[in-house]
């Protein structure tokens, strides 16, 4: 009996530990992804590899834990860690071009950890479906930014959808195959760490 009260201990523990660095891992990856950045002249919205990241952590660590690393991201920022796109930080970011990217974030970590969890477990996904499924979360993602132009910093709806949607739409699927890619192969390890 005292065995496995040591044993549960312990593994309650390990996963404790596994979803802290999973989260902690997440958080970096993503400001990572800001500093791999393309301006674009025509929009004040530049090019990052952060949606890759943000897909791959509601993917793989799940919906909460996904949307955790998200939120660290998200607070590290605004309390000045220069984490940014651009090496930006602060509260008044969160206020500026791409603040609705970055609130998306976090919603579409996890939507897309969400739609993975609903299979049966221990099911095994195709790549069809986990493209669809990540697809589905960048476009809430890129829903975000737009709305957020559109209402909060005022463009026109065709203004929002020309700079802060469609030059992002190629990119963006490449990076979503990518993930999808990544992720078939690691899905069921990754289950078993996170899970």
């Amino acid at each position: 009996m005292a065995t496995a009260i040591v044993l549960k201990r312990e593994i309650i523990k390990s996963r404790l530990i596994n979803n802290i660095l999973g989260v902690s891992i997440f958080v970096v990856l993503t400001s990572l992804g800001a500093f791999v950045r393309i301006p674009l002249g025509f929009t004040p919205v530049p090019l990052t590899l952060q949606t890759f990241f943000v897909l791959l952590s509601g993917a793989i660590l799940g919906p909460n834990l996904g949307l955790f690393s998200q939120a660290g991201y998200l607070l590290l920022g605004a309390a000045g860690l220069p984490i940014f796109s651009g090496a930006g930080s602060g509260l008044l970011y969160l206020f500026g071009p791409t603040a609705g990217y970055i609130w998306g974030f976090i919603i579409a970590s996890f939507v897309v950890g969400r739609l993975i969890d609903s299979r049966p477990p221990k099911a095994k996904l195709n790549f069809w479906s986990i493209f669809l499924y990540m697809s589905i979360a960048n476009i809430i993602l890129l829903l975000c930014g737009t709305i957020w132009l559109y209402l909060g910093l005022r463009f026109t709806i065709k203004q929002a959808i020309l700079l802060g949607s469609l030059p992002f739409v190629a990119g963006d699927i490449i990076k979503v195959i990518l993930a999808a890619h990544l992720y078939k192969n690691i899905q069921i390890r990754t289950k078993e760490i996170f899970s």
